[in-house]
């Protein structure tokens, strides 16, 4: 992934590649992310018969090739031309979910007109409840499968990198779901739009009313405490999403793989737990399993794909990590995501 990384920053303005790699202050919990994975060991079985590895899986309901998603990340048109539209074929081609972001620069109709697989909507509680109610209705009618609130951002976390860019959308370029661009400002224009846009106010009743508005589940992304987790389960939320927004809130905050195991401990069987936040490699997605999610996110290895080759750069990364993890499923003794125990993790977090 590094050298993919390195393609994809070879190709983008450097504004544009510090807005998708930057994450919050001094970037503790982004480098944390992806090290607390690295830090798990694992403990394989041997002598069990893998001549036949499956690694398909089920999440709400929906079959995937694997318990791979792709996260969602706003403002895809900025890797290319294409955005999120080719994002989207490219995660259809190896039968994933891609999750559309709120904050798309393609409008949430045509990436569901471009779309060659399943699509969960990604979306944030506005000061305007009217917004938020046209985005569902919007959603339900195009034919997604799940609505994904993010809950983490009651204020945007501090930037550095988009503040000495001065980072908004270049001219062409909008939030598509809402016909605007950010403001130009002196310092970030998306913080800007985020802390004068989203509700810093939200509760459980604010989920409450999202999921008694559609018939569609709802996850919950943002959530790193099971006593949260559960909140979120007993408002409604047919999941949860372990995730710290990839590093870009609050600096020095856990890593999701340190917070996983803690949130399945406690939400149970009563609703579906993800992860997402790090994973770059084929045995973070056995890790994730161990410790008690049922699948993974990916963001920014598959923005590198994008930015180094649209469509197919992203069915790349997705078929390689796929191919990475039925591999580290047959070396772990496991023939199926569902053989994944527990047991499998040496050193796990404690609960």
């Amino acid at each position: 992934m590094a050298e993919l990384e390195q393609k994809a920053r070879a190709a983008l303005d450097p504004a544009v590649y510090d807005y998708f790699a930057g994450g919050a202050d001094d970037e503790v919990t982004l480098a944390e992310n992806v090290a607390a994975w690295q830090r798990l060991r694992l403990r394989p079985h041997v002598l069990n018969d893998v001549g036949e590895v499956d690694p398909r899986a089920t999440v709400l309901g929906q079959s995937l090739t694997a318990p791979i998603i792709v996260a969602p990340a706003a403002y895809q048109r900025l890797a290319h031309p294409d955005g999120e539209m080719a994002t989207a074929r490219g995660a259809g081609a190896v039968g994933t979910v891609m999750c559309v972001s709120t904050m798309a620069t393609t409008t949430l109709e045509e990436v569901a007109a471009a779309a060659t697989g399943d699509l969960w909507f990604q979306l944030y509680i506005r000061r305007d409840r009217r917004y938020t109610e046209e985005l569902v209705a919007r959603a339900e009618t195009a034919g997604y499968r799940a609505l994904v609130l993010t809950v983490d951002v009651p204020v945007l976390g501090r930037r550095l990198r988009d503040e000495r860019n001065h980072f908004t959308l270049p001219p062409g370029l909008t939030m598509a779901n809402f016909g605007t661009a950010p403001p130009t400002v002196e310092g970030s224009g998306i913080a800007a739009f985020a802390d004068s846009e989203f509700d810093p106010s939200l509760t459980p009743d604010d989920l409450a009313w999202l999921c008694g508005l559609t018939r569609l589940p709802v996850l919950v992304k943002g959530v790193m405490r099971g006593d949260d987790a559960v909140r979120a389960v007993d408002a409604g939320a047919a999941g949860v999403i372990v995730s710290n927004h990839g590093g870009r809130q609050l600096d020095t905050c856990i890593a999701p793989a340190e917070a996983v195991r803690e949130v399945a401990a406690a939400v149970g069987d009563r609703a579906e737990v993800l992860v997402d936040g790090g994973v770059r490699r084929g045995t973070d997605v056995v890790k994730a399993l161990a410790l008690g999610a049922s699948a993974v996110l990916v963001a920014r290895p598959v923005l590198w794909g994008l930015a180094a080759a649209g469509a197919q750069g992203v069915t790349a990364v997705l078929n390689e990590l796929i191919e990475e993890f039925t591999r580290a499923l047959m070396l772990c003794g496991c023939r199926t995501p569902d053989d994944i125990t527990p047991d499998l993790i040496a050193n796990p977090p404690p609960v």
